[in-house]
């Protein structure tokens, strides 16, 4: 409990001495966060209502570094309040970071802030680390060299992840994703869905998955050599007396991989699926 009480202050240190040192007509700010135990992988929560989340990994590092930087939208209300009695409005550009670690957890959020800004998140974290990310509006979220289990989802924006090592379940409702795996994790299933915008997926060559994969309103596309099975057939029993009952063919497709294996789902309504064979 000391040790935490501690940190929390060199955290608070720390934010006020960068917060300074930046100063505030930049709209920046930057923060070094101390691991409890840099030997062990990180875990990073990410959530915000306006704005975009880049985290990269780098392999070398022992902490993770946190930069947030404002966005301004002026609202009709702001443009007609801007010079009231020949006194000039003060933008207020502070991003108010929010940060708290305890066990190698760390969450990044904001607190106190106009809905008029958005707030973009540039963040480095551990090679090794998981992440669970989220955001609604004005922003993509970029994810780039991790090891580890990553959950994404973005309202209304793009959503990349490149060189990802592990697991992922991400979702854009209206974005193209688009995700690189040099290697996954064989023991996790991982999960693709939007509404209005394309799944693009590059798997390891040698992969051994099993694919359910629909779209509504698009087509799939794959250079792998896939063995597509027939729709399953699906029973529903009526509630209506005589003993109605339903029967139909699954609108999704099931095809496997190298004989099959880790579970692999992708959904979508208005847009293209592609599973590309990576190098």
């Amino acid at each position: 409990m000391k040790n935490h009480i501690a940190q929390l202050g060199r955290i608070v240190v720390a934010l006020a001495l960068t917060v300074d040192a930046i100063g505030q007509e930049t709209g920046v700010d930057k923060l070094s966060v101390p691991l409890s135990n840099p030997t062990r992988p990180v875990y990073l929560k990410v959530g915000i209502l306006n704005g975009s989340i880049t985290v990269k990994g780098v392999s070398s590092l022992k902490e993770v570094v946190v930069e947030s930087s404002t966005r301004f939208r002026e609202s009709k209300r702001e443009r007609e309040t801007r010079d009231v009695g020949g006194l000039r409005r003060i933008q207020n550009i502070s991003t108010g970071l929010s940060i708290e670690e305890e066990d190698n957890e760390v969450t990044v959020g904001t607190s106190g802030y106009s809905g008029s800004r958005t707030i973009d998140f540039t963040i480095q974290v551990p090679t090794n680390t998981s992440m669970k990310l989220s955001t609604v509006n004005d922003g993509d979220i970029y994810v780039e060299n991790v090891v580890g289990d990553i959950e994404v989802s973005n309202t209304n924006g793009k959503v990349t992840a490149e060189n990802i090592s592990g697991s992922a379940v991400i979702h854009a409702l209206n974005g193209n994703i688009v995700a690189t795996f040099p290697r996954v994790n064989q023991q996790k299933p991982m999960s693709f869905s939007s509404l209005n915008g394309k799944i693009d997926v590059t798997l390891p060559p040698d992969i051994k998955a099993t694919l359910y994969l629909r779209t509504d309103q698009g087509e799939i596309y794959t250079d792998f050599d896939m063995q597509v099975e027939r729709a399953s057939v699906k029973t529903e029993e009526g509630k209506e007396k005589r003993g109605k009952y339903r029967v139909s063919f699954e609108r999704g497709m099931k095809g496997t991989i190298n004989g099959g294996g880790l579970e692999i789902s992708a959904k979508n309504f208005n847009g293209d699926i592609y599973f590309r064979k990576g190098k």
